[in-house]
């Protein structure tokens, strides 16, 4: 079947997964849980969620105990942050976890979101998030010590601020998810450091 160019059941033609998600990212959001670990032994749950055309991020909460109706919540709380924006999406991408129920579908659903359910054990199908996640404790999570839930939240936003409205992002031209590059300047420029959770992250702007 390969020699004769068959794809394997059931998709036997059509895009890449790859070639979907670069065709479809404008109406795609991504959702992924993740967990840390407190000095006082507690493992906390964040729901986070990726705008795939613009590499937005949105940390939906923290919770020691996540459960299908606290997912819903979170979900209902996206949808209203997202207002009328919710209508240009079209897909959801998630795993198989169990805490992701019906009622967390149909919420996406009743927005006319479609749901993606990723393959088990496959984490390249949701790289963006998973990438995200992984860059998230590269340069945050491994550095810090976590005391209790409202303690990761405080850090959660900071660097969810950091990442939407500074970090550059190679597929936007350098640019953030909600601010674009400065008109470029000939004369020397000054540069100015401003350091977020006390100067584990980097910010540089230049002087006005």
């Amino acid at each position: 079947m390969k020699k004769a160019g068959i794809d394997p059941a059931p998709r036997r033609a059509g895009p890449t997964w790859s070639e979907f998600l670069r065709a479809q990212a404008e109406g795609i959001l991504a959702c992924d849980f993740f967990h840390c670990d407190t000095v006082l032994f507690k493992r906390l749950y964040c729901l986070v969620v990726m705008e795939i055309s613009t590499r937005r991020v949105h940390v939906l909460g923290v919770t020691e105990h996540p459960t299908g109706p606290w997912v819903a919540q979170q979900a209902r709380n996206l949808m209203i942050e997202l207002g009328d924006r919710a209508q240009g999406f079209r897909f959801l991408i998630r795993d198989r976890d169990t805490k992701f129920t019906t009622m967390v579908d149909e919420v996406f659903t009743a927005e006319g979101i479609r749901i993606l359910k990723s393959p088990p054990c496959a984490p390249r199908a949701n790289a963006f998030v998973e990438r995200w996640i992984g860059g998230l404790r590269r340069e945050l999570l491994d550095r810090i010590l976590i005391v209790n839930a409202r303690h990761l939240r405080c850090v959660l936003a900071a660097y969810e601020t950091y990442f939407n409205e500074h970090r550059p992002h190679r597929s936007l031209g350098q640019a953030a998810p909600l601010r674009a590059l400065p008109d470029p300047v000939e004369d020397d420029i000054k540069v100015i450091r401003h350091d977020r959770l006390g100067g584990l992250i980097h910010e540089y702007a230049q002087v006005a």
